[in-house]
């Protein structure tokens, strides 16, 4: 194996020219996520059938050449299970490949393997087994050893040979489309920033709180999110879910109660006991100071739906017999979680898809016109009656 590690913006122009040529080239990223928001850029590997580069992003000033071949649309970009590459090109560059070709959900509609890796993936097609030994490499830190610096490589090396053979099966059942549309959607989910005042949608129990204490809860999802965002935080290095969720439900008025919180940290206390009393106080009086009608409504599980599992399990068998007219998985077409999420939309007043200005997955995409007129005949006209039945 060869490759060529590029430290300086020359060198990157000249390999992203010669790339621009290329009718499809492959794309990894290395990025640390540990204490972090977003993702931190370590390193991009690029192979475009002749060069196989690995791209230093911390040495190179100006990596708009390489930002620029991302966003070439007679360029394919082949990614492999791109969801947490897609987050590491938003935070980096403020932009997502397009068009890109995943060769992990291209595998799971021709049926290969539903969500296989990457090490599988060139195993079964290309009957090369690959080391895996540096997957925990600190790719911030410099400088890189031979080790790591092949194991990158590795991870774009086989990726394109994978792709052609991916690319004329996929073209063959006449489904390159759903892997394009697919991963278009998912970007546009990434893209989506939901609003603080929705966050603590995202988060666990929620349905336990009592419209008080959920009111105190939104407060504190809101605030935490918030300063995960302007200071590159985790969110759970700012506060703790489980301890917003023990603060919400105990209300503490004092230092002293708020200290009583289970496994809070003395760091967090001095950091920002002050503000968390103050946004219990408040949260509060918005609550006492809203009129009832106007208050959060009290959050439901489907389970608390009538006919939740009479209508899930419609759904699931229109979703099977489509995967069966479509000659693919079943899980191609939906998941569990898929299904819940388009009741959830159909049946909450507020939902975090809603939330984020989305659109449920089976209503989205490829999904779209296969699906969306039985959905209409089997939810319709029962979203509404069963809405309101699970208010009563």
């Amino acid at each position: 194996m060869n490759y060529k590690l590029i430290t300086d913006d020359k060198t990157l122009l000249d390999v992203c020219e010669r790339a621009a040529k290329t009718p499809a080239v492959a794309i990894d990223t290395e990025f640390v996520r540990t204490k972090t928001y977003t993702p931190g850029l370590g390193l991009l590997q690029m192979f475009d059938g002749e060069q196989l580069v690995l791209i230093d992003p911390i040495a190179i000033n100006d990596l708009s050449p390489f930002v620029a071949l991302m966003c070439n649309e007679d360029v394919i970009k082949v990614l492999h299970s791109c969801s947490e590459d897609i987050e590491t090109f938003l935070s980096a560059f403020s932009c997502v490949p397009s068009p890109i070709f995943d060769t992990q959900f291209a595998a799971s509609v021709l049926g290969i393997g539903p969500t296989l890796g990457y090490a599988r993936l060139v195993e079964m097609l290309c009957g090369v087994t690959l080391d895996k030994g540096e997957s925990r490499t600190d790719w911030l830190a410099r400088p890189l050893r031979e080790s790591q610096l092949s194991y990158a490589a590795n991870d774009v090396l086989y990726l394109l040979p994978a792709y052609k053979l991916l690319e004329q099966k996929i073209n063959d059942v006449g489904k390159y489309d759903w892997v394009v549309q697919e991963i278009e959607a998912l970007a546009q989910k990434k893209r989506a920033q939901i609003p603080p005042q929705y966050a603590y949608l995202q988060l666990k129990n929620i349905w336990r709180l009592t419209i008080e204490q959920l009111t105190v809860f939104q407060h504190l999802a809101a605030w935490r999110l918030e300063v995960a965002r302007e200071k590159n935080l985790a969110l759970n290095f700012v506060v703790r879910e489980g301890q917003l969720f023990d603060i919400a439900v105990k209300m503490p008025a004092s230092r002293t109660a708020l200290s009583g919180i289970a496994d809070i940290a003395p760091q967090t206390l001095r950091r920002y006991g002050n503000t968390l009393l103050e946004l219990v106080e408040e949260a509060r009086g918005v609550y006492q100071n809203t009129a009832e009608k106007s208050r959060l409504k009290r959050v439901r599980r489907l389970i608390d739906f009538p006919l939740y599992k009479k209508h899930f399990s419609a759904v699931k068998q229109l979703c099977f017999e489509v995967a069966q007219q479509q000659g693919v998985g079943e899980d191609v077409i939906a998941s569990k979680k898929q299904i819940n999420q388009l009741l959830k939309w159909y049946w909450f007043d507020i939902d975090e898809t809603r939330a984020q200005g989305l659109k449920p997955d089976l209503l989205s995409g490829w999904r779209g016109p296969l699906l969306a007129a039985g959905i209409e005949g089997i939810l319709g006209d029962v979203a509404s009656s069963d809405k309101s039945a699970s208010k009563r």
